[in-house]
């Protein structure tokens, strides 16, 4: 029984297979470069302050753990978490779901109802900008789940698919 379930349940969803741009590898590069970098001012800061004020020997060390710790953290968040997040991120639409599909270890697979999709929105940031990205939000009643990184034409063809997909389920009701 459960493996009729199971087959039938398979042959009804068809798992996502649209990826984000590849642009968003170097997106995600950017953006990490710059939060890191601003971390290590902070940390370099202190850490003078540490050497002029003479604090007490167990803060200099916890800094100097804490830029340890941070140089390993900045070597995944620039070169292996944008790939990685690439090659495990899908979408895909249909004119009843909006499936989402993302994560390598903490799998994650969102299958939204478009009678429940109340906004669509596009939005795009300065780095996103320099990419021509955009990130496509859609907002239903109870949370708002997000495609990052997609090309200008997708990005508002998709915007307009979902908003036509959803407003076809409201009427229906």
């Amino acid at each position: 029984m459960t493996e009729m379930m199971e087959t039938a349940a398979s042959e009804e969803w068809s798992l996502p297979q649209q990826k984000l741009s590849p642009h968003a590898v170097s997106l995600w590069r950017v953006s990490a470069i710059i939060y890191n970098v601003i971390g290590f001012v902070v940390l370099a800061i202190l850490l003078a302050l540490d050497s002029v004020y003479d604090w007490r020997p167990w803060i200099g060390w916890m800094l100097w753990g804490i830029t340890v710790l941070s140089l390993g953290y900045a070597v995944w968040d620039i070169f292996l978490q944008p790939v990685w997040l690439y090659r495990h991120w899908y979408y895909g639409v249909s004119a009843e779901f909006l499936q989402l599909k993302h994560g390598a270890l903490n799998k994650v697979h969102q299958v939204i109802p478009m009678a429940k999709v109340q906004s669509v929105t596009t939005n795009q940031g300065p780095l996103m900008r320099k990419y021509g990205l955009y990130s496509v939000s859609v907002g239903t009643m109870g949370s708002s789940h997000v495609i990052p990184a997609l090309p200008e034409e997708v990005a508002f063809a998709l915007r307009n698919q979902i908003a036509s997909y959803a407003r076809i389920n409201e009427v229906d009701e």
